[in-house]
């Protein structure tokens, strides 16, 4: 594995995580296990002297800083208090802090735990139709949430605009250095780019559309069981577009064939709970696009991670495809 997460640095992560065990009260003979890596490291502690394991995420460096970490953990705990959604409980040391630090390589690493939540990850292969009109219920209950919510002093997360996606302070870095991307496909993109631009300022950011977003709801943050559908993964929250969540919904199967029973199961299981007028319905194909470029420059960024390593210029390719598509229907 190349990049950030070589094999070796998550050997010392897993070094990292088991010195700070005992502040959650987990015995030194806990079995630390690698969960997965994306954004973030994350592992499953199963300690003998306890009934359920317990989930610490190790993040990223470079990308949230403490407040923000607070923040997010904070809009996860008054989602739980008011029963807007099911996803794992933050979990809180010995000393009452939810997020705690290890030095790793002179810089410190950042540490939050959760409780272990049972359930499967959707398959893209499953039917997914009552899962995405289940969820519709959920993003439109966490929209209205988010629309209610006053946050607390000093709350930060990132926001997720045009700027900051595409534009000239992007969080996940440029698209223009997508894997495999030749002039052809930069000068394709360059001009899905710019369309976007002037879309999304048409389509305009006011409290009626942009807000406090989940914005990771793909099918890795879902745990479904019995009919149970749970979210995790609250580490991309922040401030974006409220229809943007279903674009997120369908990273990285965005050209199944599925996707327009999926929108159309998504759409009415949000309209079961808050309002989605025409005009915003008509709006969701812009961000589908947006996100797919958006993830097109993730996977440049993090090409050391299982899903880039997998996808590969590939997905750049199919980027290129659907950028023509939509330039020719949508532009």
């Amino acid at each position: 594995m190349t990049g950030l997460y070589q094999d070796t640095l998550v050997e010392e992560l897993l070094h990292g995580v088991n010195s700070v065990l005992h502040r959650w009260g987990l015995s030194a003979d806990s079995g630390l296990s690698l969960l997965c890596i994306s954004e973030n490291a994350t592992f499953r502690a199963d300690d003998p002297e306890r009934d359920r394991p317990v989930v610490f995420r190790v993040h990223r460096p470079g990308y949230h800083g403490y407040d923000e970490i607070v923040s997010e953990l904070a809009w996860i705990n008054d989602l739980r208090t008011n029963r807007v959604v099911e996803t794992p409980c933050p979990l809180e040391d010995r000393e009452g802090e939810l997020v705690a630090s290890f030095r790793h390589r002179g810089e410190l690493r950042y540490l939050v735990a959760f409780e272990f939540m049972p359930g499967v990850e959707p398959g893209e292969s499953d039917d997914l139709n009552d899962g995405f009109r289940q969820l519709g219920e959920i993003t439109a209950r966490l929209h209205q949430h988010a629309r209610c919510w006053q946050t607390p002093p000093g709350f930060d997360r990132k926001v997720w605009n045009f700027e900051t996606m595409l534009g000239s302070q992007p969080h996940w870095g440029d698209w223009r250095n997508a894997l495999g991307l030749d002039p052809d496909g930069e000068n394709l993109l360059a001009g899905c780019v710019s369309l976007l631009s002037r879309q999304l300022d048409e389509y305009g950011a006011g409290p009626e559309r942009f807000g406090l977003i989940h914005a990771d709801l793909r099918l890795a943050n879902l745990l479904a069981e019995d009919g149970r559908l749970a979210v995790i993964d609250f580490d991309d929250c922040g401030f974006g577009w409220y229809l943007y969540d279903f674009a997120a919904a369908i990273s990285f199967i965005e050209t199944s064939p599925q996707i327009p029973a999926l929108q159309q199961a998504w759409v009415q299981g949000y309209r079961k709970v808050a309002s989605l007028s025409p005009r915003d319905e008509s709006a969701i194909p812009m961000f589908i696009m947006l996100r797919r470029l958006l993830l097109t420059a993730w996977i440049a960024s993090h090409a050391e991670t299982p899903t880039a390593r997998e996808l590969g210029s590939g997905y750049t390719g199919d980027t290129v495809q659907l950028a023509r598509d939509y330039l020719q229907h949508h532009g």
